[in-house]
């Protein structure tokens, strides 16, 4: 007897999610897409031969598995437990991926509350960046039992290169603080080197002369650099605003496992920092600069401006 093919839904269709949506229609599963309002991202998927669900009811209705790309815990909390949603929409058997990144004790709440209504929780967070989300190239890291994991892995693979089993449900979402504490410590990391090096006159692009290449290169510094260097605003999209509140997820589960975190404090302080002097919405990326000016030193990138075009 031949297995009936999955129906997806969808929410949360920004950096990330548009690229990961794109990537399960294109790949031949039948795909519901759910929005609050119109956008640049929607109006692409239907033309990609997505179905757009009114509500989430209506979504639910449509889908076997429903994927959430959202900012946090507070987004999916919402979603599952608001009025009409998942948690009373969903039929049983269904299974309800997170791929946001979220505080794993809300994870395991929300596993545990849908666990007897038949509704099965995986977290998938995610890294990489939009770029590689549109490729489908993504890294995926998964919470979820053997059987639930092999049932999604096929759609996971869709949009990640790598997927990772990483253990139970509120593994993947504990893994994902993890990765980003490295990450975002690099970050900060860099921003105070760039700045002592700047103010004792060494540049950016002589500090990147010496580091490219070498043992302390690295994807996530090739990234980072792209708009310390060059500008690129493009080359890792992901908000000051969103780090802050990773790092302060990464905070409560340190507290909650009674773990000592004085580094993971000092990174959180630096993008608190960026964050309360309004920069919440810029990327990772340009926290060199913004720490750069807290002691005055300039780490604007220094782009050349393309030469005029002659007569």
């Amino acid at each position: 007897m031949e297995q009936t093919r999955e129906q997806i839904g969808f929410i949360g269709l920004g950096l990330m999610g548009h690229g990961m949506a794109k990537n399960i229609v294109d790949k031949g599963y039948p795909l519901s897409i759910y929005a609050r309002k119109p956008s640049a991202a929607v109006d692409d998927l239907l033309q990609r031969g997505a179905r757009q669900a009114d509500s989430l009811p209506a979504l639910a209705a449509q889908a076997t598995v429903v994927f959430l790309c959202v900012t946090g815990s507070k987004d999916v909390e919402d979603l599952i437990r608001g009025p009409n949603g998942l948690g009373q929409s969903l039929r049983p058997g269904s299974v309800l991926v997170d791929c946001s990144t979220a505080d794993p004790t809300s994870t395991v709440a929300l596993a545990a509350e849908l666990a007897p209504l038949g509704i099965t929780l995986v977290d998938a967070p995610l890294s990489r960046t939009p770029k590689e989300a549109w490729a489908g190239t993504l890294d995926t890291m998964v919470g979820a039992d053997q059987a639930t994991f092999e049932r999604i892995q096929p759609i996971l693979a869709t949009w990640a290169g790598k997927v990772v089993h990483i253990g139970g449900p509120g593994d993947g979402h504990r893994m994902k603080l993890v990765n980003n504490f490295i990450s975002l410590g690099y970050a900060a990391l860099y921003s105070e080197a760039m700045a002592v090096a700047q103010a004792v006159g060494i540049t950016p692009q002589r500090v990147d002369s010496v580091i490219r290449g070498g043992r302390m290169d690295c994807g996530f510094y090739q990234t980072f650099m792209g708009y310390v260097l060059d500008g690129n605003k493009e080359a890792h999209k992901f908000t000051l605003q969103n780090a802050f509140k990773d790092l302060r997820y990464l905070e409560s589960m340190a507290d909650a496992a009674g773990v000592a975190n004085p580094l993971g404090n000092a990174v959180k302080n630096a993008f608190a920092l960026a964050v309360g002097g309004g920069a919440g919405q810029s990327y990772v990326p340009m926290l060199p600069e913004i720490i750069g000016k807290l002691s005055g030193v300039d780490l604007a990138p220094k782009v050349t401006p393309p030469a005029a075009d002659k007569p």
